[in-house]
């Protein structure tokens, strides 16, 4: 499988990695490699968190990633898993 990150993701982790880099850039650095290692895992095991609590798909899913939701859709014609978006477990929108 490959993974695809879609537009949405790419903006809002961004705009997290800043936010944490305001405070302490290592941690920023820290967090993103931490993250790439969780996504690069699901190759293995697409399926290994739970069906998504803000979607009615068994394909979309919810990764629990330190105090952030990272929802991604496994694709199984395409062969790709997309990351689609990135949130405070907290407030989502």
């Amino acid at each position: 499988m490959r993974i695809v990150h879609h537009p949405t993701f790419s903006k809002e982790l961004k705009n997290i990695l800043r936010y944490i880099a305001n405070d302490k850039p290592s941690a920023s650095i820290q967090f993103k490699n931490e993250l790439k290692k969780r996504i690069n895992d699901l190759v293995a095991q697409p399926y290994q968190c739970r069906p998504s609590f803000y979607f009615d798909d068994i394909n979309i899913r919810d990764m629990i990633f330190k105090k952030y939701t990272i929802v991604y859709e496994v694709n199984i014609d395409n062969d790709t898993i997309e990351i689609i978006r990135i949130f405070n477990r907290n407030k989502p929108d």
